[in-house]
C-alpha cells in the first residue's frame, strides 16, 4: 500500500473532485454526494499477462495508470443503490454504476491517489432553457489535460470512438502515451455548450461498460466453478433433509441454532448500516426491507446447517462441540473456551504466512502482488463494517468446513481418508485456472491438511476463529508509517486480533499464574 502512493486523504481527495467538478463549470451545491476506493482489476490483469518476460510491479504499482482509484459521485437527487455487493451480503452498497448515472445533475469523478482527474461525466439538464446555449464559448480542453496532469502538447488528435451518457455537441479524442511509461493511451472527450461533460483516460484494458461482457474464463475455471456451485446445492439440499428429519424427531441444539442465528441476524443488520449509503428521506424504505430480507435468508440458512449437522456431530464426534456448547450456554471464561479461542488464533496467523510465502512466490514468477481491503482507507464506519463483514463470512466457511469433513468422515468411516478427501476436494477447487498451479496447490495443501488436524483436534469453535483472524490480518492494509492517514484504521484489526489472543490465553489460564513466584529467586 505504501508504494501506491496514498499521501492525501479521502477528505483531501473529495475537496479535490468537488473543486475540479466547480472549476468544470458545475457550482451548484449537491443534494447528495458518495465516494468509495477500488483497483483496476482489468489494468492488473492486463499488465500480468502481456509485460515480458514478467512484470515488473516495483515499478508498476508507484507508476501510472495507478492501479487504485478514487471514486465521487454528486447529485441533485438522494441516490440509492439497488444491487447486491460483498457477495450478496449488502444491498445499497453505491458504487460507479448503481445507481446508473442518468438523472441530470449527476457527476462522476474518478482520480488517482494523486489527486489527477482519470475520469470526468456530468449529465446535463433534460429540458434546455431558452437561449441556453446563445453565449456558450467553446470548450477549454486545456483544463482538463492540466487536472489529469498530462501535456496536452505530447498527444496528437485523432477520430472520437467513444460516447458517453451525456448528451453533447463537441467531441475530441487524443493518442499518446502514459507518461513515464510506453503503454497506449487514448483519451476521449465530450462538451456541451460550452461546458465538458465527458473526459476519460483509456487503456488497452479498458473495457465500456454499458457494452462489457464478462471477462473470458478458462475451462478449468469453468469447470471450478460449476463444481463449487454442485457442492453448495448438494450441501443446502442435503441440509435441508437433514433439519427437517432432526427438528420433527425432536433433536438438534436448538437453542444453540438460534442464539447463532441471532447473531449472524445482529451482525448483518450491522453490516448494512456501515456500508451502505444512508439518505433522509423514504428513498431509505426498498434498501431497509432488503437488507432485513437479506439477513433473515441468510440466518435462516445458518439455522439450517447447523440443526442439520449438530445432533450427528454430538453423536459421533462429541470433543467437537464442547468449547462451542460452553460459548453458547454464555461461559465466555470457560479455560476450554478461551484454549480453542487461542488456537484459532495461532491458526489464523499461520494460515496467513502460508498466504505470504505463496504470494511472495508468485510474484516472482510475475504474478500482482497482494492488495488489501479499500475498506479500510474510508474511516470509522467503513472499518466497523469491514471488521463486521468477517463474522458472516467465518460462520459460513465453518459451517461448510464442517459439514463436508462430517459428511466425509461418516461415509469413508476412516478419520485419515476422510481428511484426504476434504483437502483434495478443497486444493482441487482453488487450484482450477490457476496461473500458478503448482504454487498454490501446494499451499492450499498445507493450509487445508492444517485445518483438518486442527479440526479434529479441537473442533468448532478452534476451525471459526482461525478462519476470523486469517480474513481480519490478510485484508488489513497494515503500515510501519506512523504519520500515514491510514495508520490508526490499518492497525485496528491488528490489535483487535491481539485483544482475541490475549483474551484467549488469559481464560485458558483459569485462574493459574503464568509463572511461579520463585522463579526468579
Amino acid at each position: 500500500m505504501g508504494k501506491l502512493g496514498l499521501e492525501q486523504s479521502p477528505e483531501v481527495l473529495a475537496q479535490k473532485a468537488k473543486e475540479i467538478v466547480s472549476q468544470l463549470g458545475y457550482p451548484d451545491k449537491p443534494t447528495d454526494t458518495a465516494s468509495d476506493f477500488s483497483y483496476d482489476n482489468d489494468f492488473l490483469k492486463y499488465v500480468e499477462k502481456n509485460d515480458k518476460p514478467h512484470a515488473r510491479w516495483d515499478e508498476v504499482v508507484p507508476g501510472r495508470p495507478s492501479p487504485l482509484q478514487y471514486l465521487y459521485r454528486q447529485s441533485a437527487q438522494y441516490m440509492m443503490g439497488t444491487d447486491f455487493h460483498d457477495s450478496l451480503l449488502t444491498p445499497g452498497i453505491l458504487t460507479d454504476d448503481d445507481p446508473p448515472p442518468i438523472l441530470s445533475g449527476m457527476v462522476t469523478v474518478t482520480l488517482d491517489p494523486r489527486g489527477r482527474l482519470t475520469f470526468f461525466q456530468a449529465i446535463p439538464p433534460q429540458v434546455q432553457s431558452e437561449n441556453a446555449g446563445a453565449h456558450a464559448q467553446a470548450a477549454d480542453w486545456n483544463v482538463l489535460f492540466h487536472e489529469a496532469g498530462l501535456d496536452a502538447a505530447q498527444f496528437k488528435e485523432t477520430q472520437p470512438l467513444w460516447t458517453s451518457l451525456a448528451t453533447s455537441d463537441t467531441r475530441a479524442a487524443w493518442t499518446g502515451t502514459w507518461p513515464g511509461t510506453s503503454r497506449p493511451l487514448r483519451i476521449e472527450a465530450a462538451a456541451f455548450e460550452g461546458k465538458p461533460v465527458f473526459f476519460s483516460l483509456i487503456g488497452p484494458w479498458t473495457r465500456p461498460q454499458r457494452m462489457r461482457p464478462d471477462p473470458p474464463t478458462t475451462p478449468g475455471q469453468r469447470a471450478g466453478n460449476l463444481f463449487f456451485l454442485a457442492m453448495i446445492l448438494s450441501v443446502v439440499g442435503g441440509a435441508a433433509l437433514l433439519a427437517r428429519r432432526n427438528y420433527i424427531r425432536g433433536r438438534g441444539d436448538r437453542r444453540g441454532a438460534f442464539r447463532l442465528a441471532c447473531v449472524l441476524f445482529a451482525t448483518l443488520i450491522g453490516l448494512w448500516l456501515c456500508r451502505g449509503h444512508m439518505v433522509p428521506g423514504l428513498e431509505m424504505l426498498f434498501p431497509f426491507t432488503m437488507a432485513i430480507s437479506t439477513a433473515l435468508f441468510f440466518s435462516g440458512l445458518i439455522w439450517l446447517l447447523y440443526l442439520s449437522l449438530e445432533p450427528y456431530v454430538r453423536r459421533h464426534w462429541p470433543q467437537a462441540l464442547v468449547s462451542w456448547s460452553r460459548l453458547v450456554m454464555g461461559r465466555l471464561r470457560d479455560p476450554l473456551v478461551g484454549r480453542d479461542v487461542l488456537f484459532g488464533v495461532i491458526l489464523g496467523v499461520v494460515w496467513v504466512l502460508i498466504f505470504e510465502v505463496a504470494q511472495l512466490l508468485t510474484m516472482g514468477k510475475g504474478g500482482p502482488p497482494q492488495f488489501f481491503s479499500t475498506s479500510y482507507l474510508l474511516g470509522g464506519r467503513h472499518v466497523l463494517g469491514a471488521l463486521l463483514f468477517q463474522i458472516p463470512d467465518s460462520i459460513e466457511a465453518t459451517l461448510l468446513f464442517f459439514f463436508l469433513l462430517f459428511v466425509l468422515r461418516v461415509t469413508l468411516r476412516k478419520e485419515w481418508l476422510a481428511a484426504i478427501v476434504f483437502v483434495a476436494i478443497w486444493v482441487t477447487l482453488k487450484t482450477l485456472g490457476s496461473d500458478y498451479p503448482w504454487i498454490e496447490g501446494c499451499a492450499n495443501a498445507t493450509l487445508y491438511g492444517g485445518a483438518t488436524i486442527v479440526v479434529f483436534r479441537f473442533g468448532f469453535v478452534t476451525l471459526g476463529v482461525g478462519i476470523f483472524t486469517t480474513e481480519l490480518l490478510a485484508n488489513a492494509p497494515v503500515t510501519l508509517d506512523f504519520s500515514a492517514w491510514y495508520f490508526s484504521s490499518a492497525w485496528l484489526p491488528v490489535l483487535g486480533f491481539a485483544a482475541l489472543a490475549v483474551w484467549g490465553f488469559y481464560n485458558a489460564l483459569a485462574g493459574q499464574k503464568l509463572w511461579q513466584g520463585d522463579l526468579f529467586n
